[in-house]
């Protein structure tokens, strides 16, 4: 049978290039491991100006059989807004004698990639593409008939939370990169620190090594931060605690340490609607009864597929397919409005926060 009979030529054309556009997509994730690999966006930076490609090789001591790698590596990033190339005059001789030259300068998303910056985000880029957790992809289909196995226990044998406890320098890449993602949220929550007005106390749930609860206890010096996480992840980090920042280890789905808010970032994606249903329940009984202010602080994405702005519903798209495979999900408004009723809150508000994040304010 010709299905495509009816199509014409050009529409073919077009379907084609779609369906090779995503099957080589994978390329722009290792280009961009590749780039951080090489450290290409701290090089730049300690430049102090935009590199030319010749400077940028001699710095990277790259073999002559390989510098058409790097310069087609730097236009394919170029292309897809890692870097700027400009047009820079060379210094030697006189000004009749300058040489035009072009060069590659950092952009907003390279320069969130520069080594040692405070919303560096290369930690949650390397902790992303490492082959152990971006290879498990290849197994999508085995996992589609597989009855009650997540991805990750399908390729890693176990699922990820063992096997993340069982493996401590991935666990630290991991924290590491929640940490780094966390930078962001701190530069967002300086727009939104009323939520946190008049509160006395906050219990971080799944808090990691207490990126988060620093920046709120640094923001409010007089309430009382809770770091909350499973046993082997708060005991490395204990002896961080301060004045108002303390870690206390157990179970969410069994106990949440009593706070006038319960904060979740990006906790409830992790899981399928009735592991957060007990979540949200454990999180209401934990929110204190001694004051009006009490409520639950979810910061996760809100999938809204009629606002696409800078491709953001594309990008929640994907990672909605990988929390699926883990058994997880990203949801829309709709999603989480059920969960909140089922838990047996009675309102809530959702404030745009980062681009990516939302800001959600579940009344008890």
């Amino acid at each position: 049978m010709d299905l495509l009979s009816g199509r014409k030529a050009n529409e073919i054309f077009e379907g084609q290039v779609h369906v090779y556009k995503h099957m080589y997509a994978y390329l722009d994730s290792m280009c961009l491991k590749w780039c951080i690999e090489l450290e290409i966006p701290t090089i730049i930076y300690n430049h102090e100006k935009p590199i030319t490609l010749h400077e940028l090789i001699s710095i990277l001591q790259v073999p002559p059989s390989k510098i058409s790698g790097v310069e087609r590596l730097m236009r394919h990033l170029s292309h897809n807004g890692f870097f700027d190339i400009v047009t820079i005059h060379d210094d030697d001789g006189g000004d009749e004698n300058k040489e035009k030259k072009e060069a590659y300068a950092l952009t907003i998303a390279s320069e969130l990639l520069v080594k040692g910056t405070e919303y560096c985000l290369t930690p949650m880029a390397k902790c992303g593409l490492n082959p152990l957790m971006s290879s498990s992809f290849n197994l999508l289909g085995k996992w589609t008939l597989e009855k009650n196995l997540t991805l990750s226990e399908i390729s890693l044998g176990t699922n990820l939370w063992d096997f993340l406890s069982k493996n401590p320098s991935i666990l630290t890449s991991f924290n590491e990169s929640m940490a780094s993602d966390s930078q962001m949220v701190k530069l967002a929550l300086k727009d939104h620190s009323a939520v946190f007005e008049g509160l006395e106390s906050i219990v971080d749930v799944g808090g990691g090594n207490g990126t988060i609860s620093k920046i709120i206890s640094d923001m409010f010096p007089k309430l009382k931060c809770i770091v909350f996480d499973l046993p082997h992840v708060v005991e490395n980090f204990s002896g961080t605690s301060s004045n108002n920042l303390s870690f206390v280890g157990g179970d969410m789905f069994n106990y949440i340490p009593e706070a006038d808010v319960v904060l979740l970032k990006w906790i409830l994606h992790d899981w399928d609607d009735e592991h957060c249903v007990k979540i949200l329940k454990k999180c209401k009984d934990a929110i204190s009864k001694n004051t009006k202010e009490g409520k639950a602080i979810i910061i996760d994405f809100v999938i809204n597929e009629k606002q696409d702005e800078f491709g953001l519903t594309q990008m929640k798209l994907r990672m909605d397919i990988a929390m699926t495979s883990m058994n997880g999900k990203e949801r829309s408004e709709e999603e989480f409005n059920k969960l909140f009723l089922e838990a047996g809150f009675q309102d809530y508000k959702i404030f745009p926060l980062t681009g990516m994040y939302s800001l959600i304010v579940v009344y008890p």
